[in-house]
């Protein structure tokens, strides 16, 4: 233990010595847990509405209104026909076209129905798909509320409706900040973490400095060990400040006890701390350890589940998720954050944390050439 704890000290010195590591434990996790979840949002807002209509009656101005005073849509153009209407589309000014077809209130009373044509500029997905959900859900409560009128002091038997009451658990307020935030923290602890266990050995390769351990009579497990823990403890801090931004700057309070996560990152961290000493030890610049993690982390972001949930993922990819660490720390975040799971709920996770740090740093141990 006394050789680990020399090397604890050099290792400590060497990273309070260099500022830019300092900033990137410090600095990063407050600015981009504060710009990210502004920009990760979920909701699909400001589509822009172009509307053709072709009855100007009572009925078509009611809907019209009833869509724009929803809050979802931004009226940007009422053209005289459809082909108008298209170069909005074409030049991404407009993302949907509402046509009103001609004798729309006159059908609509006389035979109880009538049809109206929605165009959907489909170049972004989610917003495309999204936005016609709206406005098909907004034309449906409207369609609803003429049928009301019709039936109110008449003779005709209203329609048998069921209706729906329902409760959002874990997230009342459907607050999307509460479930981003706990996946962005997971991210930026895997981000940091990573990267810094990866460049460490390489850049001791790339000054020399290797060259005067491999000489001494240093075990390797010693090397490994000394590389490990200072990033342990940085990790660690990492995530405290992004608690802390948590809960100054989002209100976001965890159901669960803060224990309970450490307890995971106490797994979590050497895990991904191995798998960035395993890559440091196969390099031999820091460019190459760079793209390398720049590579891994992609598909550990995109695998992950921070932005599509993993059980919606093809087979082969949900395959590939369970060899991802980060999938399962934004799980337990959100798991202990939105639910309160407790150490039971999560035993299975700390239980493969636990393999992949120990089969990540032995071959990080073994693949680390020593020479005497």
């Amino acid at each position: 233990m006394r050789t680990v704890r020399f090397l604890l000290e050099k290792e400590f010195k060497q990273i309070f010595r260099n500022k830019s590591i300092l900033a990137m434990i410090l600095v990063m996790p407050f600015m981009q847990l504060i710009i990210m979840p502004l920009a990760a949002n979920y909701e699909v807002k400001n589509i822009n509405l172009s509307v053709v209509d072709n009855d100007h009656s009572e009925y078509s101005h009611q809907m019209v209104n009833k869509v724009i005073a929803s809050g979802y849509f931004r009226l940007v153009q009422t053209a005289q026909t459809f082909n108008q209407a298209m170069p909005k589309i074409e030049s991404d000014q407009a993302d949907l076209i509402l046509e009103i077809p001609a004798n729309f209130e006159r059908n609509l009373i006389k035979e109880g129905n009538q049809k109206v044509f929605v165009a959907v500029n489909a170049i972004n997905g989610v917003k495309a798909g999204l936005g016609a959900s709206y406005l098909s859900s907004i034309l449906r409560d409207y369609n609803e509320q003429v049928l009301m009128q019709w039936v109110q002091g008449s003779k005709i038997p209203i329609t048998p409706n069921i209706s729906i009451t329902y409760s959002n658990w874990f997230n009342p307020s459907l607050n999307y900040r509460f479930f981003m935030v706990p996946g962005i923290l997971a991210i930026l602890v895997t981000m940091v973490a990573g990267f810094l266990s990866a460049l460490n050995i390489v850049k001791e390769k790339e000054v020399g400095t290797i060259e005067q351990i491999n000489v001494t009579p240093i075990k390797k497990y010693h090397f490994i060990l000394g590389k490990l823990i200072p990033f342990w403890v940085l990790g660690n801090v990492v995530f405290t400040i992004g608690l802390l931004v948590s809960y100054f700057i989002y209100g976001i309070v965890p159901v669960g006890q803060l224990w309970v996560m450490y307890a995971f990152l106490f797994a979590y961290l050497p895990a991904i701390l191995g798998f960035g000493l395993l890559v440091s030890t196969f390099c031999e610049t820091q460019q190459q350890a760079m793209f390398i993690m720049f590579f891994f982390m992609m598909v550990f972001i995109l695998l992950g589940g921070l932005f599509t949930s993993i059980e919606s993922m093809p087979n082969w990819a949900q395959v590939v998720s369970r060899f991802n660490p980060v999938s399962y720390l934004i799980r337990v975040m959100r798991m202990v954050v939105l639910k309160g799971s407790g150490i039971s709920d999560i035993l299975p996770q700390i239980g493969v944390m636990a393999i992949f740090a120990i089969v990540l740093n032995t071959l990080a141990m073994f693949n680390y050439k020593k020479t005497s």
